[in-house]
């Protein structure tokens, strides 16, 4: 079969030929649809996980029909149109996977970065761990939601976002433009973040209330002008500093939750913490209920993410670019 293989930390990724795997016992072997291109795929090729394992398959954003069962999968059964995402498995017995909590899972294993993933013809995965695409789903379209979706949905439900809540987005890329879509679906207000005027229209189109440049003065200064502070503010950006830039416009009691940053660490004021009880947290994805509750509502409030169709040949080119910057909307590799 056709797949790209990440190498080493540092090399680009390479196309080759691999036999197809088999699937063992509690596996499914999935044929694959399509599968996005995530900024994590770039961040394994230039060594950001040190708990990679070389050589792997990238790709959690998948989307395929299993085609084979291993020994003891009653479920799914071939013909299944899945979903896999960042999480691969889990030890299954610890107390965050007995309540379902498996993303926080200390012997977590992670798709396309330990266990290889969706850059191929086919895979193999957890029969627990997949999720049956709900009808109506475009498999294509949908394949971001395994990740970005997941990650903006969660992400807002996580940091406690609900009707009436004012949430603040940095950042209108997948993720970001993702969050508010969802955050303006359950009846948010809210406000996009972004470095320049760049993105301002599209930002209002997904439907933000109002757009702050930071360029143009403190974003934390705007978010309080514009509703007294938010009680969520989601960083979709891979910039720490930019979640750091906007903490003072949080109201009191609201939270900050990052879902894209960067290598520096996240340094912030301790006064207002307290006085204000402030609050700040990360969200990596989520557990399989998780992605189960995020396509449900996807689909019930009709939100798709852009996407640009791609052939597996072009993903060398499609990382080269996001490494320059020119990521632009999310890439999907398709193979049908």
């Amino acid at each position: 079969m056709r797949a790209g293989l990440a190498t080493a930390a540092g090399e680009p990724l390479s196309l080759t030929e691999l036999d197809v795997p088999e699937p063992g016992p509690g596996e499914v072997l999935v044929k694959m649809i399509a599968c996005g291109v995530c900024f994590t795929d770039l961040g394994l090729l230039q060594g950001h996980y040190p708990f990679a394992r070389f050589p792997v398959v990238p790709g959690h954003e998948v989307t395929g029909t299993v085609v084979a069962t291993g020994p003891g999968v009653t479920w799914p059964t071939e013909g299944t149109v899945v979903g896999a995402q960042f999480l691969n498995d889990s030890c299954g017995h610890c107390e965050y996977c007995r309540r379902g909590d498996q993303i926080l899972c200390r012997e977590k294993k992670i798709t396309g970065i330990v266990v290889d993933g969706g850059y191929a013809e086919y895979a193999v995965f957890k029969a627990g761990f997949v999720t049956e695409l709900p009808a109506g789903l475009d498999p294509v379209a949908g394949a971001p939601l395994m990740c970005a979706g997941i990650t903006a949905f969660n992400g807002l439900r996580q940091a406690g976002a609900v009707p009436g809540s004012k949430v603040a987005v940095i950042g209108t890329g997948g993720v970001g433009a993702l969050a508010i879509r969802y955050a303006a679906a359950i009846g948010a207000r809210v406000a996009a973040i972004g470095r320049s005027r760049h993105g301002e229209d599209r930002a209002k189109q997904l439907g933000a209330e109002i757009f702050v440049a930071t360029e143009e003065g403190d974003p934390g200064e705007a978010l309080q002008r514009w509703a007294q502070g938010a009680d969520v503010i989601l960083s979709a950006a891979p910039s720490t500093a930019a979640a750091q830039a906007t903490f003072g416009g949080l109201a009191p009691d609201g939270t900050l939750v990052l879902c894209g940053y960067g290598p520096e660490p996240l340094t912030l004021p301790t006064s207002p913490m307290v006085l204000n009880r402030l609050h700040a947290m990360a969200n990596p994805s989520g557990s399989p209920h998780d992605l189960r509750d995020t396509l449900e509502f996807s689909v019930a409030q009709g939100i798709l993410p852009e996407f640009r169709p791609i052939t597996l040949d072009e993903a060398p080119a499609t990382l080269d670019a996001m490494a320059q910057g020119h990521g632009g909307v999310r890439s999907v590799i398709t193979f049908t």
